[in-house]
């Protein structure tokens, strides 16, 4: 990984081709270096696992494969565009649908965070855990703003959301390793996710403590037929309790 951060760190804030695979959805010469080296490196150390990545054309063999690695190569390609160091390289193995390995690296901070199953979770080597916070009045989310300031809190039953810290990060598995080293109490999404954006950061979350749903509750599984996860919470038990209390009756159109 560390060999991907430094192709990334190459192209950030440098000249490169950049253009949009569709609306909203930017991608550029470093995303696709980085996943060539990625695909490369870890399917020649173990070619017969499937391999999932957002830059790579879908090979659904994957499907039939017990173990695959999960890709982002540059998650957060907005951040990388605007020059912010909130982009991370992410990678998972994913065995039968849960994630048991994962690294969420992020180049530029050089902060690695890793966790491998039933070991812990850790960032730069050094072990880490969610927060205890069992409150979300005055709690610190990373999480889009405009999420929670909507109108239709005010509808019954839903209920507004009391003051918050509210920050956010372009790389969603940079927002939910932020919560599992406690640098952040948690991470709500209620727009739809990929496989690759939360399958490393998944496991990171759970072993250091967390818990990581849809907003109903859902474990997520990876590595399906559609690769769409439908929301995202990340938090420590306590206030995942509370989040989820808020949120699970919310019916998302897909």
């Amino acid at each position: 990984m560390r060999a991907a951060g430094a192709i990334a760190r190459r192209y950030f804030g440098g000249d490169y081709r950049r253009w949009n695979k569709s609306a909203g959805q930017p991608v550029t010469e470093a995303d696709l270096a980085v996943d060539t080296y990625l695909r490369e490196t870890l399917k020649k150390a173990r070619p017969d696992y499937g391999w999932l990545s957002e830059e790579t054309e879908d090979d659904t063999s994957r499907l039939g494969k017990a173990n695959v690695f999960v890709v982002d190569p540059i998650d957060g390609t907005i951040a990388f565009l605007k020059k912010r160091p909130h982009f991370t390289i992410c990678a998972a193995l994913v065995r039968d649908g849960r994630p048991v390995i994962g690294v969420v690296l992020n180049p530029v901070l050089e902060e690695c965070f890793a966790a491998n199953i039933g070991e812990g979770a850790t960032l730069n080597g050094a072990p880490i855990h969610v927060s205890d916070r069992a409150e979300l009045e005055g709690c610190r989310m990373c999480a889009a703003r405009s999420m929670f300031e909507h109108p239709a809190w005010n509808d019954p039953p839903n209920r507004p959301w009391p003051p918050m810290h509210i920050e956010t990060r372009n790389s969603v598995a940079y927002r939910m390793a932020l919560v599992a080293s406690g640098a952040y109490d948690a991470t709500l999404a209620l727009s739809a996710k990929r496989d690759w954006d939360m399958a490393a950061a998944d496991i990171i979350v759970r072993e250091a403590g967390g818990i990581v749903t849809t907003h109903d509750g859902t474990i997520p599984r990876y590595n399906g037929e559609s690769t769409l996860q439908p929301s995202l919470i990340a938090a420590g038990p306590k206030l995942h309790a509370q989040i989820l209390s808020r949120v699970r009756h919310i019916h998302l159109q897909r």
